[in-house]
């Protein structure tokens, strides 16, 4: 056996060379590429885990480097902004981003725990967003929430009984009564009036119908000490004593009232627009025979509905806040809305879903919804928005369980919620 030529030794070293020197350029690439996984951890409340759990499955799987966990909340809403609070308060949550009622904004931004995102998501992210769920994301010129779902307070009526919905309160009380008269139906008009939160959203529609308004910068009392709240507080206790909503109405929340409502015995329903998709599965007595629309409204006066929304904000301790935005984009994009509207009933916030052709097939109401979106109405902008809820809340269940005159109670509220502002200095600014 011959030993190599020079030559041949001179090829090989060149080669080796070359080897090396392109392991070595390739080095960098791969220690780029093998960065460490980022998880971004978003609470939610527990119908939405389940509501977006196609959206998330669909991101985690094309983001092998970025993966979406998300925690069951309670289903409640004061019971999720406990567990959030909680953890924040202890100084290092868990959590990136948080799924959050509108209500909530003020106070979470003032805390100084949400992130602004004006700088992060482009000079205007709320361009595509239908009108009326654009507000209470915007605190004192800052942009702190993007909605995902543009929830609203929606009148429910049986269209088998009627051509065509109340537009009054006494129309839909004179309804009522006759049909209750032609045992046509039990009850004449469900709605949520336990002491929670629910009963506030309810009672803000019924006091805009009777042309009051309740916002801390009205005087005396935030408008409560005016005689339009006490004549809707009254409005609602009457229906008890009347008959048109049985006496349990005062224990009821979303779900006593869409079971009741469902069983047929009934001809009217506030609730929000998640209730109609549950109308139509089987077993509800009322498929296919319940149209929507707005709350009555006094004569002269506007319907309202109120805004009802749930959005996401990153926390303003994340560890990944650029992560975090990008998952905020995924789950409140068109695609994530899609599906929220398509498999779950739920309202679009993006103006350009309520005009796609498969919505439309999948949820006949978008159009009166978005009617209703133009009517929609904000509870007070501040920090101090749980606190003025627990006060009307205690004084409004008083009236509903014939505990205290209408306006006695809402001069209460009023008188306690001017104290409570005036020690806390006074309210946020919001759109």
């Amino acid at each position: 056996m011959t030993r190599p030529s020079r030559e041949l030794w001179a090829r090989r070293l060149a080669l080796g060379l070359l080897v090396a020197l392109v392991v070595a350029l390739l080095l960098p690439v791969s220690i780029a590429v093998a960065r460490p996984a980022v998880t971004i951890r978003v609470l939610m409340p527990a119908p939405f885990v389940d509501a977006t759990a196609a959206t998330v499955e669909a991101f985690n799987s094309s983001h092998p480097r970025l993966t979406i966990a998300v925690t069951r909340g309670p289903f409640e809403t004061e019971s999720v902004s406990d567990l959030a609070i909680s953890s924040l308060l202890l100084g290092d949550s868990p959590y990136d981003l948080l799924l959050m009622d509108v209500s909530w904004t003020a106070k979470y931004a003032a805390a100084g725990w949400l992130l602004p995102l004006d700088d992060r998501l482009g000079p205007d992210p709320l361009a595509g967003v239908v009108s009326g769920a654009r507000q209470g994301n915007v605190i004192d010129g800052h942009l702190w929430r993007v909605p995902m779902v543009a929830s609203m307070g929606l009148l429910y009526w049986r269209t088998d009984l009627m051509e065509r919905p109340p537009r009054t309160p006494a129309e839909l009380v004179a309804v009522s009564q006759q049909l209750q008269q032609q045992g046509r139906v039990r009850w004449g008009f469900v709605w949520q009036g336990r002491q929670y939160e629910g009963l506030i959203c309810d009672f803000l529609e019924v006091l805009h119908g009777f042309g009051g308004r309740w916002e801390p910068d009205l005087t005396p009392g935030l408008g409560l000490e005016q005689p339009e709240a006490a004549a809707a507080a009254g409005w609602l206790r009457q229906l008890l004593v009347d008959g048109i909503s049985p006496a349990a109405v005062a224990n009821f929340a979303e779900p006593e009232t869409l079971q009741a409502f469902e069983t047929g015995d009934v001809a009217f329903m506030r609730n929000w627009p998640y209730a109609w998709s549950e109308l139509q599965k089987p077993g509800s007595r009322v498929a296919g025979k319940v149209g929507v629309t707005t709350m009555v409204a006094e004569p002269g006066q506007s319907p309202a509905a109120t805004q009802g929304s749930w959005g996401l904000s990153v926390l303003r301790g994340s560890s990944h806040p650029d992560q975090a935005v990008e998952v905020l984009q995924a789950l409140t994009g068109a695609d994530s809305q899609r599906r929220l509207v398509k498999d779950w009933g739920n309202t679009p916030t993006l103006t350009a879903l309520f005009e796609d052709p498969e919505l439309l097939a999948a949820s006949p109401t978008l159009p009166e919804q978005l009617r209703a979106l133009e009517y929609a109405v904000l509870r007070p902008i501040t920090p101090a928005y749980a606190q003025l809820s627990d006060i009307l809340q205690r004084q409004l269940s008083d009236v509903i369980t014939g505990g205290l005159p209408a306006a006695q109670a809402m001069g209460r509220a009023g008188q306690a919620s001017t104290l409570l502002l005036e020690s806390t200095g006074g309210e946020a600014k919001g759109a």
